[in-house]
């Protein structure tokens, strides 16, 4: 079985600077088995898989997968899955592109050059248990005078949102990742306009404790939620840019808008960088 397959880079306007994404064309005769296998092997952060929708209002459906489980909602992988999408002639039934996935139907939109998804509703929100977060911030070596609010922040892969002083508290963390085992924890701080230029006004680090442990270089989901926690709570204006993945090398750029109907969209850049075929035997 020969499929269609590219490798696209997300969240970065500069070759090589965002979130790879692996994404694979008409999978739907694929197996669970065979997708799982194929998102280990390709060992990024994310593979996606595009299918046949099943609900009426959807262009595609998507399924997403890390080397290690499947996700019922990531960021960079909605956006990079929907720009190969329309890159092979998909054209939406309505205004937006709808995608379905794990977690329901997420609209994209194209704008000035680039595509934005609806942050979709958290999960889970809400106070972290004081001895989870109490290990969470022994983990990435930071005291509890460090935190300015912490909270749930799970919109699919479970995160939870600590916002630090600034963006050089950001930058500073180095992970204990034994300890970190079994959490997702999102890190965010604020750019000093003096000190860190006016490029971003948030610096924002996602550690996952799955597997061995490993830091993410650019992450939609996480700032979709930590945009509904930092805009809910006063704590950023409507509209702003965030940066990710300095401390890996990157200059990952996402931008995020909230609209005159509440709604927030995370959005940024998506550039092939490969195409080609993906033999299953």
């Amino acid at each position: 079985m020969d499929l269609t397959f590219q490798q696209v880079d997300v969240f970065a306007s500069e070759a090589f600077q965002g979130n790879p994404l692996a994404v694979v064309v008409g999978a739907d005769a694929l197996s669970d088995t065979q997708m799982a296998q194929i998102a280990n092997w390709t060992n990024l952060s994310e593979t996606t898989f595009l299918l046949k929708p099943t609900h009426p209002e959807a262009d595609y459906r998507v399924r997403i997968f890390t080397p290690h489980t499947e996700l019922p909602f990531a960021g960079h992988p909605t956006l990079g899955s929907a720009s190969v999408w329309q890159a092979l002639g998909g054209r939406p039934q309505a205004e937006h592109i709808m995608q379905e996935c794990g977690a329901g139907l997420i609209p994209v939109r194209a704008q000035a050059g680039q595509l934005a998804f609806a942050a979709p509703p958290r999960c889970r929100t809400g106070a972290v248990d004081p001895h989870v977060l109490a290990t969470i911030i022994k983990s990435l070596g930071l005291t509890a005078g460090d935190i300015l609010a912490a909270a749930w922040a799970d919109n699919g892969p479970g995160w939870i949102a600590l916002h630090l002083k600034n963006r050089e508290a950001v930058l500073a963390i180095q992970p204990e990742w034994t300890l970190l085992h079994g959490h997702m924890v999102g890190v965010v701080g604020a750019w000093d306009p003096v000190r860190d230029g006016t490029e971003a006004q948030f610096e924002i680090r996602a550690f996952a404790g799955e597997g061995q442990g490993w830091e993410d270089p650019v992450t939609g989901s996480l700032n979709a939620s930590i945009a509904q926690w930092l805009i809910e709570r006063g704590a950023a204006p409507s509209r702003y840019i965030a940066s990710q993945g300095t401390v890996l090398g990157r200059t990952g750029r996402v931008c995020v808008e909230q609209a005159a109907d509440g709604e927030i969209w995370i959005g940024g850049s998506v550039s092939p960088r490969i195409i080609g075929r993906l033999v299953v035997s």
